[in-house]
């Protein structure tokens, strides 16, 4: 499939740079306390990137299982797998239930960002897109990582060599970057 604002080279480039984001996750994950799980680790894990575009669009497929249900077996609101990150607003219509288990698709498209603040818009589906379940606009903000958060960084990816403490981020996105890059290959 090409996309418009680049063709196959720029889609394999969005999906690259999609998937470097659970490539970065997975790094830094591995680097937490034993026993620490992150509210959304599950959702980090599972979710299926199927397409990204240069022009600011992506689609993933997941699995709504038990985990996120409530007692009627439907999916639970508050347990949102929609669009992560940090949020400035978040505005989310429920449209219909999802039934448990079920696979959907969540579609996204960047709607204007800037050098500090993006809006995002999106919705839930199912996978042959005929049912509705969710809709949301995401108002995001960039939040500068800590210097703590770097250091540690830095000690804790394979290769460092235990050079400038500010490098452990610049390390970090190198190694996402090259595992995003083999997986998304692999898919195309």
């Amino acid at each position: 499939m090409t996309t418009s604002g680049g063709g196959d080279n720029g889609r394999f480039r969005a999906m690259a740079a999609v998937q470097a984001i659970f490539e970065r996750y997975r790094i830094l994950e591995s680097m937490r306390p034993d026993g620490h799980v992150d509210y959304d680790a599950h959702v980090m894990q599972n979710v299926r990137l199927l397409d990204a575009g240069p022009e600011g669009r992506v689609l993933y497929e997941f699995e709504i299982g038990p985990r996120y249900s409530n007692l009627n077996g439907a999916w639970h609101k508050d347990k949102n797998p929609f669009l992560g990150g940090v949020t400035r607003h978040l505005s989310i219509s429920y449209l219909r239930a999802v039934p448990i288990p079920s696979t959907v698709r969540i579609s996204a498209h960047v709607v204007q960002h800037g050098r500090t603040m993006a809006l995002i818009r999106g919705e839930m589906t199912s996978v042959d897109g005929r049912v509705a379940y969710a809709a949301c606009e995401h108002h995001k903000v960039n939040v500068p990582t800590r210097p703590e958060h770097l250091a540690a960084m830095a000690e804790g990816v394979e290769g460092h060599d235990g050079g400038e403490k500010g490098e452990g981020l610049e390390k970090v996105e190198d190694v996402a970057r090259g595992k995003a890059e083999e997986k998304v290959r692999g898919k195309l």
